[in-house]
């Protein structure tokens, strides 16, 4: 009897605490701090990480910077008012770089780790742009773009600003040359190391400081960054030796410490093919290469070369999770250091990288920041809790990875949300996302919008269908050729399989996307007609008229195959628009009507067939000042309310009224610690 009084009483409390939450709203995603740029100190005993906090009253975020042992302990802020961006530690562990703002350029500062005031370090005719420092600490390279000379100023500025298109510097946007320059710390004097009408990408700077290498091009056109190869310099040489000479843009360079071999990342060694990216050692003396990465089958990201040189550290992607790796470099051999579900990603690691610093997240928890040895990686410090309101306030949706056959046989997983104590008799109202990419992929990672959909009552479907990444190669290859089809059949029947558990309303569907989740999303809604509602962002829907304002590689490679010239009819049947008397979905669109992704004006076509054949509502709202993805965060706002209130209405019949915002979440954003 006791026992059954102690799990009523139990019972109790887990539902009052269930209770006394709420659902999660809009202004709960926008209200949420953010970590930003974070870095372990050479010696691994201190972070620095950066906290961005919403400022509603101005419309943007602000980032400050906070100091915190590595091993915990009391967080206080560590850059002043004055703020900063693109943080370095000096390998000494003496220095802080950091770039800001003087006279509208980019400059480097200098700010002893010790305490003190930053001191400007460089006065540079223009903006310094990526920049790394030498492994003595002597020393900062950087790449800056070629100023114009005074009498080109002068013409420019009274109105000769022509833009000669795809002429170089220029592409479809102007452009400009740009070098690579050495900034010796001690004497305050900078030396150009580059020459020649040059456009540089990444670099990398041995160390012993005789070479650098870098990749380069010598155009600017839009699709051609196949056009981009390896070249090497010998320091104080003013000619550069070309290391590499095939189709295939590659980049990542990082010199090995014999400063003989370089590993740099590409898809292939011949030819731009859509496979993951993998890594590949060099000798520059000989030109001699090989691919190292040929045992991982998966995505692999921040890389973090040992100081022998024997070993790297990498954060590698596979399926919904990501982890911890290690890879020998003469064997080839990969070790899984983290098995953890979710997404584990390595931010930096010390000098001697036996500690590692990342974040973790998973979808019920959003992304923090860690420490640890790489002995203790299965008990790492936590130095962040930077929004305990979700956790302490919200109900957040349950989730699971789901499989499924679809019509070819073909496995495809996703992930699949549900609302807290949802009753499986079919009757739940259905929401189906599609990512962006193609070669994107959902992620076991926080992403607070699925939370704000089952708060309202959805059951979410978030498929990674064919020609997503983090699946091996064959199966990102899997729409070459075949955009809208396989992969609108991956989607349909995960739809299906959801249907017959009796998880959701058939007759309560609604599709959204953005960007290739638009695209698709558009193509779905021209082959079916189940779905009630429709939101499509930022997508491309008629292939032909993109081909010259957008970027048509991948199209043009992969996923249809040539060109408007030559295969007109896959590039018309392939595009949503020229279906759109097919459709019977009520949609809307939304687009920044700076976005050069996906113009905007592809929206606008889609949306005006649809306006004049008449047979759907239809509405487009543009974004004034956004690009691909939306930085304002009253546009965020705009952009989540109308979508929610055209789901609303369209799926479920509700004339939805918005959350009203509560002006008091705005008072004092930086007590929130």
């Amino acid at each position: 009897m006791k026992r059954i009084v102690l799990f009523l009483f139990f019972t109790f409390l887990v539902s009052s605490a269930f209770a006394q939450k709420r659902a999660m709203t809009t202004d709960d995603i926008l209200n949420m701090d953010r970590l930003s740029s974070s870095m372990i100190s050479p010696d691994g005993n201190s972070v620095i990480f950066g906290k961005s906090t919403l400022d509603w009253d101005e419309n943007k975020r602000e980032t400050k910077y906070y100091y915190v042992p590595a091993d915990s302990g009391a967080v206080y802020q560590y850059i002043g008012e004055a703020g900063g961006s693109d943080m370095k530690y000096s390998p000494d562990g003496k220095y802080i770089s950091l770039k800001r703002s003087v006279d509208d350029k980019q400059q480097l500062f200098l700010l002893p780790t010790t305490g003190g005031e930053a001191v400007q370090l460089t006065e540079h005719k223009n903006s310094v742009g990526s920049y790394e420092w030498s492994a003595d600490s002597k020393a900062i390279y950087f790449v800056s773009d070629v100023p114009k000379s005074s009498e080109e100023e002068k013409e420019y500025k009274a109105g000769y600003d022509q833009l000669f298109v795809d002429e170089a510097p220029h592409g479809q946007t102007e452009g400009s040359w740009n070098h690579l320059w050495k900034f010796d710390v001690d004497e305050k004097e900078e030396t150009q190391i580059t020459s020649g009408d040059v456009m540089i990408g990444s670099f990398s700077v041995s160390q012993d400081q005789n070479r650098v290498v870098y990749t380069a091009r010598f155009e600017n056109r839009r699709n051609q960054q196949y056009m981009s190869e390896i070249y090497l310099l010998e320091v104080g040489d003013s000619t550069a030796v070309q290391l590499t000479e095939n189709e295939v843009p590659e980049g990542g360079l990082n010199w090995l410490p014999d400063n003989q071999h370089i590993l740099y990342s590409a898809a292939h060694d011949e030819e731009w093919e859509l496979r993951q990216s993998k890594l590949w050692r060099m000798n520059v003396d000989s030109k001699e290469y090989e691919m190292i990465s040929g045992q991982f089958n998966g995505n692999i990201g921040s890389v973090h070369i040992t100081p022998e040189g024997d070993k790297i550290y990498f954060s590698g992607s596979i399926k919904t999770d990501s982890n911890i790796f290690s890879m020998d470099l003469q064997t080839g051999n990969v070790t899984q250091h983290t098995d953890r579900e979710g997404s584990i990603s390595i931010v930096d690691m010390n000098r001697n990288r036996d500690h590692v610093l990342f974040t973790y997240e998973n979808v019920q928890t959003p992304r923090d920041l860690y420490a640890a040895s790489l002995e203790n990686l299965d008990d790492p410090v936590r130095l962040t809790d930077l929004n305990p309101f979700v956790r302490d306030s919200l109900i957040l949706a349950d989730y699971e990875v789901v499989q499924w056959e679809s019509n070819d046989g073909l496995e495809i997983e996703g992930l699949k949300y549900t609302p807290q104590e949802l009753e499986q008799d079919g009757s739940a109202p259905f929401l189906l996302h599609i990512h962006g990419g193609p070669a994107g992929v959902f992620r076991n990672s926080f992403s607070p919008q699925y939370h704000v959909w089952a708060g309202l009552g959805y059951v979410q479907l978030a498929p990674n269908v064919r020609g997503s990444t983090a699946y091996g190669d064959e199966f990102l290859r899997g729409n070459m050729n075949d955009i809208g089809d396989g992969d609108y059949e991956d989607l349909m029947s995960g739809v299906d399989m959801l249907i017959e558990n009796s998880w959701i309303d058939d007759d309560k569907m609604a599709v959204r996307g953005w960007s290739y989740g638009g695209i698709l999303g558009g193509t779905t809604i021209t082959k079916t007609d189940r779905f009630k509602a429709a939101s499509l962002g930022a997508g491309v829907f008629d292939w032909t008229s993109e081909y010259a304002m957008g970027f048509n590689h991948d199209v043009r490679l992969w996923y249809i195959g040539g060109e408007p010239w030559t295969n007109p009819e896959e590039y018309r049947n392939r595009s949503a628009a020229m279906h759109a008397d097919k459709v019977s979905t009520p949609t809307l669109f939304l687009h920044g009507n700076r976005d050069r992704v996906d113009t905007p004006q592809q929206s606008l076509i889609f949306f005006t067939y649809l306006k004049d054949i008449g047979k759907v509502d239809t509405r487009y709202i543009e974004f004034q000042r956004e690009g691909h993805g939306f930085r304002e965060p009253r546009n965020q706002r705009t952009r989540d309310i109308e979508e929610i209130r055209w789901v609303q209405k369209y799926t479920l019949g509700l004339d939805w009224e918005p959350w009203e915002r509560d002006e008091k979440e705005d008072e004092n954003p930086d007590e929130k610690e």
